[in-house]
């Protein structure tokens, strides 16, 4: 059987530069699967052909993300954003939602998918809400930071096979409204939401963490690579 392709988004810098972390090109392996670097790209049949040729969307983490996407004003808190890398993400994610097709989404990835499906999200968590754990962590990236509680009975319970999990965390912007047809399916203990996934098709999963850093020493962050790609297999 051949290996599905993984369409994997990028990072780009000011010289229109890609970057992608080689954490999740080696999980994508790994797991079995081929990662193809997406381009940016901003035409409709040019994102339609790249859905069409994959098997599977990888959601990478990264810059902030626009909040014009849901109907908001830029607060002090918000970062760099990457208006091009937003429209290629947003249009791509609806299309492979249309095509039914296997979408893991990570960080800023899991916000992406949110707000794509017509939810929402904090701009600055720190500056929109109280009481907060530290979700950026000051520690190795491979370190689990916070624990997190995951709905029994979600996709994701079934993957990690546990309804407590520790991850660990570098994000200041996170899932605020949850899109329709979406559940939270991983909740940290202030509330904020980690995970969300889709009621409506096989596998669309977003993850707040940053499972690609774990996927060598974690169970539940390999067999999360391992079913998504699993996924794109039987497409």
């Amino acid at each position: 059987m051949s290996m599905p392709v993984i369409g994997v988004t990028a990072s780009r810098d000011d010289r229109g530069t890609l970057s992608v972390g080689k954490e999740y090109l080696e999980s994508v392996l790994k797991a079995g699967g081929l990662p193809l670097i997406v381009p940016y790209v901003e035409d409709a049949e040019s994102i339609r052909r790249i859905a069409e040729r994959i098997d599977g969307l990888l959601l990478t983490g990264g810059g902030d993300i626009d909040p014009a996407w849901f109907g908001e004003e830029p607060i002090p808190g918000l970062g760099w954003i990457d208006p091009k890398r937003d429209h290629l993400e947003i249009c791509l994610v609806r299309r492979m939602l249309e095509e039914n097709k296997p979408i893991l989404a990570i960080c800023r990835g899991c916000q992406i998918l949110n707000v794509a499906a017509g939810g929402d999200m904090f701009q600055d968590l720190y500056g929109q809400r109280e009481g907060l754990l530290q979700h950026q962590q000051k520690a190795p990236r491979f370190h689990l930071s916070h624990s997190v509680e995951v709905a029994e009975g979600s996709l994701l319970h079934r993957i990690a096979g546990s309804s407590a999990i520790k991850v660990n965390s570098f994000h200041h912007q996170a899932v605020r409204k949850v899109a329709p047809g979406f559940i939270a399916c991983a909740t940290a203990k202030d509330g904020v939401i980690e995970g969300v996934e889709s009621v409506r098709h096989p596998f669309v999963l977003g993850v707040q963490w940053h499972p690609e850093h774990l996927s060598a020493t974690d169970d539940v962050s390999r067999r999360l690579f391992e079913a998504f790609v699993r996924a794109a297999s039987s497409d």
